[in-house]
């Protein structure tokens, strides 16, 4: 049997982290991961899954990680099936974490997106490409409100 899952998209908040009751540490986000394709004259839709990371990587994406910022994602889809307020029969769907990789632009950097100036991308030039004289050659860097939570 095969239960794999790759994802990269964005942290729509800042990861949780706890702990479990025997001092396991746990940490829940959601990821906002738009579709690779769309309806000619649709916008891409985006679909938002839950994550939980354990230990060692539950550290690492609380301290790293923060709203916004892009990240992909390996690990296992799981399942659980619980009674809803109302007595309906439901399902969750989580993906448990194995591994997390940043995938933002190193230059963005691992702080929180609070603390990050503003890139204006028509009077900038990234270094790399100063002298290419090719204005495809500048980096765009979105900001907290233009993403779609």
């Amino acid at each position: 049997m095969l239960n794999s899952v790759i994802m990269m998209g964005r942290l729509t908040a800042d990861p949780e982290l706890r702990q479990t009751p025997a001092g396991v540490n746990v940490s829940s986000f959601t990821i906002a991961v738009e579709r690779s394709f769309a309806k000619a004259g649709t916008e891409r839709q985006t679909d938002f899954f839950d994550v939980v990371a354990w230990r060692s990587q539950a550290d690492f994406v609380s301290r790293y990680f923060h709203k916004g910022q892009m990240i992909a994602v390996q690990g296992r889809m799981e399942t659980r099936s619980y009674e809803d307020r109302n007595g309906v029969r439901r399902k969750a769907y989580t993906i448990v974490a194995d591994s997390l990789h940043f995938a933002d632009s190193k230059r963005d950097g691992n702080a929180p997106a609070a603390d990050k100036p503003a890139y204006d991308a028509a009077s900038q030039v990234t270094p790399a490409f100063e002298n290419a004289g090719n204005d495809d050659f500048r980096e765009i860097d979105a900001v907290d409100d233009d993403l779609p939570f």
